[in-house]
């Protein structure tokens, strides 16, 4: 984009800035959210939950108290003046074209394509790599809706590469439908498989393995608790009421089961886990087995014994398999298991356990290992020979994040995605044979100037002392006097590494002269094993302590000040903003809980909460209700305090975490004395979900409102 170009988009939004400073927006009276007296006994402490009613997603009760919501804060949005640019901008800034990184698929290089503003990126592919600008559509997901709702789930091809399974979802809901293409006609085939949930297709012979629930009640598709998953296998051309029953467990209706198989389909795995954390391994050999024996539920013998441990199947060499294991070692190693000698005395290792977070390993070309490790919560890159023998170092284009992706067998080439905060992702190609890479995209040109901002890492001491790291990132040359508009983030949680990202929409409020930070907490995965039991459980707390010194370290540092600084989490992040603006509530400006799991009493009881009972705990149990109620978003609001101007954000279909956590939570908030004076408004997106496979219009919509909202209240 021209220089005159990007300047006049800064102009548009410093205009509206001035603006913005003496707006005053009328706020209409907020919507009544009736009371009743639902009342819980938690081990002879009554807790009052009078928006229970509010769990009813389908209720019509429900559905004119979210319209009456979804109006009050509509018509407050439409009065912030910087919106409208911020919407203009986005929508300019967003229109460049994006791809993902080959991968090779028989004959085919597949990849994904988005001209700009498409709602769902373009399933392309290619027999030539080198000429990817003349690629064929493969699978456009933009035609299988109007509005571009449906989006691809997940893509898996048969053995032979005459099929391809493809997973949609629909309006953001975790509940998968998988059609079969062939793939030499790019046609659809009749099979169809419906409920599937948290599961691709994993191919053997003439069919598949998936996992799916029963079909819920009519009318608790999103709400009601999933339990009982069960592993089918598929034939090509049957009715999936035809479907064989290959694996359940009749005694444990809270367990997760899916199944995987090795490249050369020698051995069948069944991955079992009761929660977020922890799994144990199956697994059955197939080599000499006739085709019903391979998928009967009869064969399998324990490879890892669960649930205390993490396991990951990379793959086999011969008749070892290889797995990546938090077992004796929290930041992880590569070992090589013998499914006849599976005593932990008997595995070889591989990549043993070191000074940094072993975070992914892939098989290349089957001899070489790709390695990529975590470093201060940024990534580096190793080559290894199948044994372990190190290769390379392969160096990386600066402090960033890499996607890896496997090859075929013959295929010497392996791709990588490489993204930094303040530059689009850099597609790879490295040669294994050669050690050498290449750039695949060529000319790549952005509407922004890229080289406008930087990032800096900084460690700061939470309460109890502990070092955590934090990435900040603004325009060059800002003035650091504690006026500026700053937005944390945080996650905290389910061993899950925030590590740098490119973002549109943290592009265009930086334009604006805002800050973004990162805090990397813990109970992610930054650090191994250890960081996340740190803030898990019991020691959730932490989490919050993290992010509490997170914002005063800003404020000391003249980053910016109370009155400057809005909070930003999604899901457990969500959890994470919930818990500090109810801690801390003088210390922001103002909140952003996304898609939050606020009340800590009942989560496990919708769709797959069970989950994460062993991450948060269990209000069934004692000792864990008392520590649950200390930091439950929900229940720790107070009617006579005044909150952070905050805007909840949360959509019709989400089925993880259901919109009920953000309805009960903005009822009680508006129920306090200053709701009016710092207002709470609650934004329900429809057709929508948690996240995933959202189009890029709702994406832009999303952006618009969220940072118009942060703006106005931290200028």
């Amino acid at each position: 984009m021209k220089t005159s170009l990007i300047i006049a988009g800064l102009l548009t939004l410093s205009a509206c800035q001035t603006n913005m400073n003496k707006q005053e927006i009328k706020l209409q009276s907020l919507p009544t959210s009736a009371q009743d007296s639902t009342t819980d006994n938690y081990f002879g402490t009554q807790i009052s939950d009078p928006y229970r009613w509010l769990e009813n997603d389908t209720a019509p009760e429900v559905l004119q108290w979210v319209q009456n919501q979804n109006k009050v804060t509509t018509d407050y949005l439409a009065q912030i003046e910087s919106r409208s640019a911020l919407k203009k901008r986005l929508t300019e800034i967003w229109n460049y074209a994006k791809y993902s990184s080959p991968t090779k698929e028989g004959d085919y290089y597949y990849f994904y394509k988005n001209d700009g503003l498409q709602n769902q990126s373009v399933l392309y592919r290619t027999k030539d790599l080198n000429n990817y600008q003349n690629a064929e559509i493969f699978l456009d997901p933009n035609k299988l809706s109007d509005d571009g709702t449906v989006s691809l789930a997940s893509l898996s091809f048969s053995k032979n590469h005459q099929y391809a399974a493809v997973g949609i979802a629909k309006s953001g809901s975790d509940w998968n439908e998988i059609f079969i293409m062939d793939v030499a006609n790019k046609t659809k085939i009749k099979d169809q498989i419906n409920w599937v949930k948290f599961s691709g297709a994993t191919w053997l012979g003439n069919g598949f393995f998936y996992s799916r629930y029963d079909e819920p009640a009519k009318g608790k598709d999103f709400s009601n608790q999933n339990e009982f998953m069960k592993i089918y296998y598929h034939n090509l051309g049957s009715d999936q009421s035809e479907d064989v029953l290959v694996f359940e467990d009749k005694k444990n209706p809270l367990r997760y089961f899916n199944a995987g198989i090795t490249d050369d389909e020698r051995f069948l795995f069944i991955n079992i886990s009761e929660g977020t954390s922890g799994n144990e391994i199956w697994v059955k050999d197939l080599s000499g087995l006739n085709p019903s024996q391979k998928i009967s539920q009869a064969g399998f013998s324990i490879l890892c014994k669960g649930f205390e441990n993490n396991f990951d199947i990379v793959g086999n060499e011969g008749d070892n398999i290889l797995v990546r294991t938090d077992l004796n070692a929290p930041k992880y190693k590569l070992v090589a298991i013998n499914p006849k000698k599976t005593e932990v005395q008997n595995w070889i290792s591989i990549i043993p356990e070191g000074d940094n977070l072993l975070e992914n390993v892939v098989i290349a070309n089957e001899t070489h290992l790709i390695a990529s490790f975590l470093v201060d919560a940024s990534n580096r890159l190793k080559h290894f020979d199948i044994k372990g023998k190190l290769l390379h170092n392969i160096d990386l284009p600066g402090i960033g994040t890499v996607g890896l992706s496997g090859t075929n067998k013959g295929e010497n080439i392996i791709s990588y995605n490489f993204v930094s905060f303040t530059e689009p992702s850099k597609i790879k190609l490295y040669n294994i044979n050669e050690g050498t890479q290449t750039d695949w995209l060529k000319e790549v040109k952005y509407p922004f100037n890229t080289e406008a901002f930087e990032t800096k890492q900084v460690f700061y001491s939470s309460k109890d002392g502990t070092k955590i790291p934090m990435f900040i990132i603004h325009k060059k040359g800002l003035k650091l006097d504690g006026n500026n508009p700053t937005l944390l983030y945080g996650y905290g949680g389910f061993n899950i590494s925030l590590t740098p990202s490119f973002s549109i929409s943290r592009l265009a409020f930086m334009e604006q002269g805002g800050i973004y930070v990162i805090a990397n907490l813990r109970g992610g995965g930054e650090y191994g094993e250890d960081w996340h039991k740190a803030g898990m459980l019991a020691k959730k707390q932490n989490v919050f302590d993290d992010f509490i010194a997170a914002a005063e370290f800003l404020i000391a540092e003249k980053y910016t000040s109370s009155k400057h600084l809005a909070i930003h989490g999604g899901s457990n992040g969500g959890l994470l903003v919930g818990a500090c603006m109810t801690q801390r509530p003088e210390l922001f400006a103002a909140a952003i809980p996304a898609v939050g799991v606020l009340d800590m009493l009942r989560y496990h009881k919708f769709t797959i909460g069970w989950g994460w009972a062993v991450e948060y705990g269990s209000s069934e149990d004692k000792e864990q209700f008392e520590y649950l109620i200390k930091y439950s978003p929900l229940h720790n609001v107070k009617k006579d305090v005044k909150y952070p101007a905050t805007l909840i954000m949360t959509a019709d279909h989400d089925d993880r975490v259901v919109p009920a956590h953000s309805f009960k939570f903005a009822a009680t908030l508006q129920a306090s004395e200053f709701a009016k004076e710092s207002p709470v408004l609650i934004r329900i997106d429809t057709k929508a979900g948690h996240g995933a496979g959202k189009p890029t219009a709702k994406l832009i919509e999303d952006a618009a409102d969220m940072f118009g909202f942060i703006l106005h209240h931290t200028k």
